[in-house]
């Protein structure tokens, strides 16, 4: 390999950006993506690592993700400029022996930072990391226009997002049986909203930001990607429906939803149904 953008790991990230960027969810340097490395991939990465950067403390700390490696977009920078430009616009910084301060050592070219929501990806690798038992590698934002607009009309609970969205699409249920979590509008980017995804995350693999966005997670960027799709698909068909003025005449019943369930051997979070 003569490229690290070669590399399988960064050819998934920048193109998981670029579908993100094409359906419309990354405005200006809206959104952010990490990937928190596998050792192979460290290992086909190093030779193109430069010196590292100093040392840069966080207000949280993770003990689990010592010594892990994370791609990660760079603050202020934009997805549509990921693909043609990935040195300044991605880079792979390394996590501290005590988990709590990172260091670049790939990217992030003239002076570059990663995302300026890193704490927040930081401390959800970290409850994903241990709710999947090392699985889950992938965490993303992105602002999934249907999804906020929902966040105007729909009650900010757990139940009340996760069954409008199951009763929307038939795959939902499937997709994310156990729902969605949704977290009241916070200061982006601080160690007050990434705790308080972080314990949404302890239960559910997404989670929805009062007028902001849609953090999603997952083993790898397909799925990953998947599920963000087929959330802000399922807030759009709602608002399709809403938008003709019609009573709602038949829905996805809770009866069709343990239906579902039974058919694809999911289990359903049976507090969200009735």
């Amino acid at each position: 390999m003569t490229d690290i953008l070669q590399a399988p790991a960064m050819r998934g990230f920048i193109r998981m950006c670029m579908d993100g960027w094409d359906r419309g969810w990354h405005e200006r340097n809206g959104g952010n993506l990490t990937y928190r490395m596998t050792d192979e991939d460290v290992v086909q990465c190093r030779t193109f690592f430069k010196a590292p950067g100093p040392w840069v403390m966080m207000d949280v700390q993770a003990e689990n993700l010592a010594g892990e490696y994370f791609i990660t977009t760079g603050s202020g920078k934009y997805f549509r400029n990921v693909e043609p430009d990935p040195v300044h616009s991605l880079g792979i910084v390394e996590i501290n022996e005590n988990g709590n301060a990172w260091r670049i050592v790939w990217g992030l070219e003239d002076g570059g930072k990663p995302t300026s929501e890193f704490p927040s990806h930081f401390m959800n690798h970290s409850v994903r990391k241990t709710a999947t038992n090392g699985a889950n590698r992938v965490i993303y934002h992105c602002h999934a226009t249907n999804i906020i607009a929902l966040t105007y009309i729909l009650p900010l609970t757990d139940r009340d997002f996760s069954r409008a969205l199951w009763q929307s699409a038939t795959e939902c249920p499937v997709v994310f049986p156990e729902g969605v979590g949704v977290c009241p509008w916070m200061v982006p980017g601080g160690a007050d909203i990434a705790k308080a995804t972080s314990e949404k995350m302890k239960t559910y693999q997404a989670a929805i930001w009062a007028q902001h966005g849609l953090f999603a997670s997952g083993p790898d960027f397909d799925t990953t990607f998947g599920l963000a799709h087929t959330i802000e698909k399922s807030a759009e068909i709602y608002w399709k429906v809403l938008a003709t003025g019609q009573p709602i005449r038949q829905t996805i019943t809770d009866e069709v939803l343990r239906a579902i369930a039974k058919d694809f051997n999911v289990v359903l979070n049976e507090a969200f149904l009735n």
